[in-house]
């Protein structure tokens, strides 16, 4: 099976306005692109210095967020070809994946109620996700 690249309608977009550090918003986006389909096993990710230069990074940023998330088991480098999307599944037992997900909805009730939304609105928006990734492909 050939890599292909990650799929035109993923793209990186950091906040620096947020708060959150811009390494972690790699990975909290890849993670998304993953859980919502956007990227699947075997895309390619765009390289450390071409991710650095479209976002107006430092490379060492891009290069501490690939490597968090490969030791978590989701991407893999392959020497002289690229950084590619694992097959591994996200390590964690179900506890700990529930904890996780009960967080990710807390914050973004939160942040989505601060900045205005309802609770009804976001859980809409999600839905839009869920149909999203098959548009285009």
């Amino acid at each position: 099976m050939s890599p292909r690249s990650a799929s035109p309608s993923f793209r990186l977009r950091l906040d620096f306005h947020s708060g959150v550090p811009v390494y972690r918003q790699i990975i909290d986006q890849v993670r998304g692109g993953i859980a919502s389909s956007s990227l699947a096993v075997g895309d390619q990710l765009p390289t450390v210095r071409q991710l650095a230069v479209d976002l107006a990074i430092n490379p060492n940023t891009v290069v501490r967020a690939y490597r968090e998330l490969e030791l978590g088991g989701l991407l893999e480098s392959r020497q002289g070809t690229g950084t590619f999307i694992s097959a591994q599944k996200i390590k964690g037992g179900n506890a700990e994946r529930e904890r996780q997900l009960t967080q990710i909805i807390t914050d973004s009730v939160a942040r989505a109620g601060a900045a205005g939304f309802t609770v009804e609105e976001l859980i809409e928006e999600l839905r839009g996700l869920i149909s999203e990734p098959t548009r285009g492909r």
